[in-house]
């Protein structure tokens, strides 16, 4: 069987370490100052791309900042050889075409189009039976996050920052290999730093996973939801949070540069606490921001061109969030039509994040608080709410997401629409339009093939057969052919 290999060779031998002085460092740098921002290979790093990972594929607004010398990249895709991938149906989320019996041409990292021209010298994969389609992508993934992590003793207390970094590996390759090339990554529940870094190995091709946007820590206050709470208090201060807290203004202005300058593409804050602080009764969760303070954090992380997301259950904390004009609000179990009716007049898009809370239904409270999200979604979904594809998965196992997709078929989305949550909406959202979540010419060679037609049978998108992710085939189930990882 052939095998796809089109990766770069390492430089190999030893190196002389050289000491330049000032002057030749200028003639070596002055060149790359000169020429246009455009023109230069820019490596995919938050400080070069503003917060948006780099696309081989189409060209992105770059920032103001000066270029600097690319690094190094490996387990690139190469464009000498193209590859055709035959599937016996394509299905093109955005316009919902399924074409019969057809192909996709991939050159390197991208899609060159359905049923496109290729030559003889092109590498055959032939899928058979399966419907090929864009790769998924969830907009609420916690990589760093496990089961364990969530119960006493809380993991920032006795699992290292490294150790946890080495989870999240294990967690993206579990996401890339059913299917999900890109996910947003919203709170690293203090692991810091290792959301930045995992981030930065899979665009440079050091170990697989899907593409990241990571938020850094989510912002919430002092006392309110990710608190350490009701400890001894003289350890306040001295036992590791795994968020940032602000309890001003000034405070949550001074967090957002933080997390921008240490490289978070998004910004998160929390605009309710948690089930813990939800009054049982009246079913409603505790507000933790004003609209004012919302807008002004939306307005700061606008100065660097991103984007906030809000944790909300509902009620006045979901209204503040919504008004104050953040892109997405998770959760939302407990909005009211007011809320609903909010962010459909405002566009807001919203990522309900079901089966996390249907998997955890151990008491009274916890049954309501989940018949209330079924409700809340049928609600969305009549008032015409923009609904993201969004799981929240590390509050239970990596590689268990896709389930998401037949609860909101079960509460009453059409299969296409799940999809296209996960797909054309995601993409939207991530203000990635046309690079992922499409099989569209020049789009990133983003594919999935799962066997049987989800479009019918919704349950179809979990018989994963096949990823490509860049370019590169990640699990190739069927012929056998795929990448050749160097690591």
């Amino acid at each position: 069987m052939a095998t796809v290999k089109n990766q770069t060779a390492g430089a190999a031998g030893t190196r002389r370490r050289v000491s330049w002085s000032p002057l030749v460092w200028c003639l070596v740098l002055a060149p790359l100052l000169l020429v246009p921002h455009a023109t230069l290979a820019v490596p995919p790093h938050v400080n070069i791309t503003q917060g948006q990972p780099w696309s081989a594929c189409a060209g992105r607004t770059e920032s103001l900042k000066p270029p600097q010398i690319p690094f190094a990249r490996q387990n690139e895709a190469t464009d000498e050889r193209p590859i055709v991938i035959r599937a016996a149906r394509i299905l093109e989320p955005a316009s919902g075409n399924v074409v019969r019996s057809g192909h996709i041409v991939v050159r390197g990292a991208c899609i060159v189009g359905i049923n496109a021209a290729y030559t003889d010298s092109a590498e055959i994969v032939d899928l058979g039976d399966v419907t090929l389609m864009p790769g998924l992508i969830d907009l609420h993934t916690h990589l760093f996050l496990r089961d364990e992590d969530q119960v006493f003793p809380y993991s920032v207390w006795w699992k290292s920052t490294p150790y946890r970094t080495v989870e999240g590996v294990d967690a993206a390759i579990k996401t890339l290999r059913i299917g999900f090339t890109t996910v947003r990554d919203t709170d690293h529940e203090g692991a810091y730093g290792a959301d930045t870094a995992l981030r930065d190995a899979i665009a440079r091709g050091v170990v697989p996973g899907p593409r990241l946007l990571v938020s850094g820590a989510g912002i919430s206050i002092t006392g309110g939801d990710m608190n350490y709470v009701l400890m001894n208090p003289e350890l306040n201060g001295k036992v590791p949070q795994p968020i940032d807290m602000a309890d001003s203004r000034d405070s949550l202005i001074a967090h957002i540069r933080s997390q921008i300058r240490s490289g978070s593409d998004w910004v998160k804050i929390y605009a309710n606490s948690t089930r813990r602080q939800t009054d049982p009764l009246a079913m409603e969760g505790l507000p933790q921001f004003k609209e004012s303070d919302v807008r002004a954090a939306v307005e700061e992380a606008a100065r660097f061109r991103r984007d906030v997301a809000a944790h909300v259950y509902g009620g006045p904390g979901a209204q503040a969030a919504i008004l104050g004009g953040v892109r997405t609000i998770e959760h939302g179990p407990l909005m009211t039509d007011e809320d609903i009716n909010a962010a459909a007049r405002m566009g807001t898009y919203w990522i309900p994040t079901m089966a996390t809370y249907y998997k955890r239904q151990h008491t009274d409270f916890e049954r309501r608080f989940v018949e209330s999200h079924k409700r809340v979604f049928q609600a969305a979904l009549r008032a015409g709410v923009k609904i993201g594809f969004g799981t929240d998965v590390g509050s239970y196992p990596h590689g268990e997401q896709n389930e998401e997709f037949e609860l909101m078929v079960a509460y009453g989305m059409k299969p296409l629409d799940a999809i296209r949550s996960a797909t054309t909406v995601a993409a939207e959202v991530l203000r990635m339009s046309g690079e992922i979540g499409t099989l569209a010419p020049q789009a990133t060679a983003d594919l999935l093939a799962v066997e049987g037609n989800p479009v019918e049978n919704i349950a179809d998108i979990k018989k994963v057969s096949f990823v490509m992710t860049n370019g590169r085939i990640f699990r190739n189930d069927i012929t056998g052919q795929r990448f050749t990882w160097a690591w």
